[in-house]
């Protein structure tokens, strides 16, 4: 898209005055203004002031539909009722008691009748600390040092994981990793399982890990069979597989996506709906491996061997409350029923509206999860070239200014977006998509 005069632009700035004021200020104290990548726009983030089921309200006082959802945390939607009763009840009694407490117990066995890889559960604090300590978990036991990862899958923003996850795929996405670092991860074609085999054949793999349902949140969705023929090779190679559900899990269903497919990896991380929109991570898998992190009174074992893993807020009891809540009430599946069943309506009739205005657009994805994409659907390898940022953050903007908020790529859908949120969103699209062709987005990608 060249470079041009813009009236979505010229709206989004006149009708966010007080956005633009604290991102000003934010600019002046915080790197780039923001706290998290994603959260990058041009020509600036909106600030929302609360939230409440499927709606939030930015500091101008404008309501969105929306499909951010706490970067997926939020599968019950805002501001839960149960679940702000429990956090305020943990408050009451304590924020960090520096100690253990019953809440991680019950946790804990929540995950564990859940997720059918979890005979034994780590809490952690976040998605990126549950890859770390799982690949340290997989180096020890088996004594190697590499680690294969798809190309298009993201892990988290940990050194280890920050290569091959936006093409092109040679280049980390940061600045900072020594050489030695990223060579730690063998890089693997997407889905590529001849390639696979031929890593593990080196005889130094610890682990394969990826994200089941494909990279990005399905942006790349994994074909069938392939989850099936990874396990198998795995496990005649001794290598450790590793499913990276911190998206996925309890969204594709009770279990996650290992058991929606029906298959069970060795470890598996958790975060996001796992703490019901407060920070938490989790680390599950065979109690072989996961002992690894058990003291055992033995000096020589606790101080050399045992895998060491701390953290200031692993279980606080305020997230343990989030999580045991929300947990409970996705147990049954109804929910994610409810989810998948508005997925579906939503993405055929956004396809709809793409077919029907002609623009050069492919809307697919998953059970809650839907992707727009303006370079056609992913081919074998995925998107092998960069996408076209400054379209994708022109489509924010003018469905911000519909009333709806959606990321560039992948959106997540809750339990609680209504019939009406819907038919809301896809009026907004629709709208949003005129106007960029209004702009004349589309006619250099005819």
């Amino acid at each position: 898209m060249t470079q041009r005069h813009s009236l979505i632009l010229e709206r989004f700035q006149s009708g966010h005055p007080r956005c633009r004021g604290l991102w000003d200020s934010a600019s002046q104290l915080i790197p780039g203004g923001i706290t998290h990548d994603i959260r990058y726009l041009t020509p600036f983030p909106i600030y929302v002031a609360r939230a409440d089921r499927s709606r939030k309200r930015d500091v101008d006082g404008q309501e969105y539909v929306d499909y951010w959802m706490g970067h997926g945390s939020l599968f019950l939607g805002h501001s839960h009722p149960k679940v702000v009763a429990a956090v305020q009840a943990q408050m009451a009694l304590g924020t960090h008691p520096g100690a253990c407490h019953e809440r991680e117990i019950r946790w804990a066995q929540l995950v564990q009748q859940l997720v059918p890889s979890a005979e034994l559960v780590r809490f952690t604090m976040s998605g990126t600390e549950s890859t770390h300590l799982a690949l340290r978990l997989a180096r020890a036991y088996t004594g190697r040092p590499k680690v294969v990862k798809f190309h298009g899958h993201f892990h988290g923003w940990h050194d280890g994981v920050v290569g091959g996850v936006h093409p092109p795929y040679d280049q980390p996405i940061s600045a900072g990793v020594t050489e030695a670092t990223l060579g730690e991860a063998l890089l693997c074609p997407l889905n590529n399982v001849k390639r696979v085999e031929e890593l593990f054949q080196r005889g130094d793999v610890a682990a394969l890990i990826m994200e089941p349902a494909g990279g990005h949140s399905g942006d790349f969705p994994t074909p069938p069979g392939v989850l099936e023929t990874l396990r198998a090779l795995t496990a005649r190679y001794g290598v450790v597989l590793i499913f990276d559900e911190v998206i996925t899990g309890f969204r594709y269903a009770p279990g996650g996506a290992q058991a929606y497919f029906g298959v069970t990896p060795d470890l598996t991380t958790l975060a996001k709906i796992l703490a019901g929109g407060l920070p938490g991570g989790a680390v599950v898998g065979t109690r072989e491996i996961m002992s690894l992190i058990t003291h055992r009174g033995d000096p020589e074992w606790d101080r050399g061997k045992r895998v060491a893993h701390a953290g200031t807020f692993n279980a606080n009891p305020l997230s343990a409350a989030a999580g045991i809540t929300t947990l409970e009430l996705l147990a049954d599946g109804e929910a994610q029923r409810q989810a998948n069943k508005t997925g579906a309506t939503l993405r055929s009739e956004l396809g709809a509206v793409v077919r029907r205005l002609g623009v050069p657009a492919e809307v697919y994805g998953e059970l809650s999860i839907y992707h727009l994409s303006f370079e056609g659907l992913p081919g074998a390898s995925g998107f092998d070239k960069p996408r076209n940022h400054a379209l994708y953050e022109l489509l924010r903007c003018a469905l911000l200014l519909e009333g709806v908020d959606a990321p560039l790529f992948h959106s997540w859908i809750s339990a609680v977006h209504t019939d009406e949120d819907i038919h809301r969103t896809v009026t907004a699209y629709e709208n949003a998509l005129k106007a960029m062709a209004a702009e004349g987005c589309f006619s250099p990608l005819r």
